[in-house]
This record gives structure tokens, sequence and C-alpha cells, in this order.
């Protein structure tokens, strides 16, 4: 089974490139966490906030195979407890498949991108930076792996 983030954006301040880094690097090699960045599209004057989702979603859906659990992250979607994340990745460890978040750019993600998702989720109900989203789900993805290790880095 392998874990990855698609996220919108890239140029980001090295502190969130730190942060995921250093829970990614905490997975064992059987359950790797990976990210791939999406390019932004340019907020150019004129253009409709629909128009940049739809060209973002083209490139995320791009990056996508037809093989991925797709997860996709939006403030609508279905709020879950770390124990819960930490159930759906046994199950899905168990059904060996490929579990592949996404994150969109600033204006989320596109209806298509979201039709192509087999859940929801949103990390929290408050607005969070997409940078320290990426940081937060890997935080959270290594804190459900632990759990199911019995590690103590989750306490309850």
């Amino acid at each position: 089974m392998k874990l990855r983030i698609v996220a919108v954006g890239n140029r980001l301040p090295e502190w969130v490139y730190a942060g995921f880094a250093e829970y990614a690097r905490r997975f064992p090699p059987e359950l790797p966490l990976t990210l791939t960045e999406v390019r932004a599209e340019k907020r150019a004057a004129g253009l409709e906030p629909a128009a940049l989702m739809r060209r973002e979603g083209e490139r995320v859906l791009a990056s996508l195979s037809a093989r991925d659990t797709v997860i996709a992250l939006d403030e609508h979607g279905e709020q879950i407890s770390t124990r819960q994340l930490a159930e759906r990745l046994q199950r899905w460890r168990d059904t060996g498949v490929d579990a592949t978040f996404l994150i969109g750019g600033a204006d989320g993600l596109d209806a298509t991108v979201k039709a192509r998702a087999a859940a929801q989720f949103a990390l929290s109900r408050l607005t969070l930076p997409h940078g320290l989203a990426r940081v937060l789900l890997a935080e959270q993805l290594y804190r459900a792996y632990s759990l199911l290790q019995g590690h103590p880095y989750h306490r309850e």
C-alpha cells in the first residue's frame, strides 16, 4: 500500500516542505507517504474561479491512476476522528489499495475532481492555509498509522 498527497500549489515556504518531510520519513518502506505537487493556475484578471479550478482539476486528474482510491479534502467533507482515520487506513491496507488525498488550490477542488473521489474529508471546520493542510494531513496519517501499530505517539 502507498499513501500519497496530491496538492495544488508549489513554491511554498520551506517550513511546509520540512514539516511534510518530517512525517513522511517516519513511515516504514512498506507504507510510503509521498507528495505530488500540481501547478496552481495563475490568478489572471478576467478568469473566473470556476475556470481556474477546472484547469487545476485537469492537472490533478492527470496525476491519478486507475488504482488510486481518492479522498478529496473539502471544507464540506465528512469530519472524522483520528481513530476513524486509522480504521480506514487499516481497511485500505487489508485490501491493498493505494490511498491518494487531494488538496485543492485557493478556490478548492473542481466538481470533476470531487466526482472522482471515493470520499470527501474535512480536516477542520477552520479555514487552513494549503501548506498547513499538507503538514496536518501528513501528521494525522502518521498518527493513524502509529495508533494501528500500538505506538505511544498517539495517546487517548
